[in-house]
């Protein structure tokens, strides 16, 4: 009884075997498309925390160290 373990290509959603050469993407293709995805930023993790990309609150004090 020797099971094979296959997920889906995060990509393509074709079946991909476990331990295949591009696991878990099912080419060299659908990896390199997700590689682009996160530098172009296509992909981000929600946060609640203040980023550097949003603006402060005016309204807000100013905390400043002397």
């Amino acid at each position: 009884m020797n099971k094979k373990i296959t997920v889906k290509c995060p990509i393509c959603k074709t079946l991909v075997e476990y331990g295949s050469e591009n696991f878990p993407f099912c080419s060299e293709r659908c990896q390199t498309q997700d590689l682009g995805n996160w530098a172009s930023d296509a992909y981000a993790i929600p946060s609640d925390s203040i980023s550097d990309e949003q603006p402060l609150d005016e309204t807000q004090p100013q905390h400043s160290i002397h």
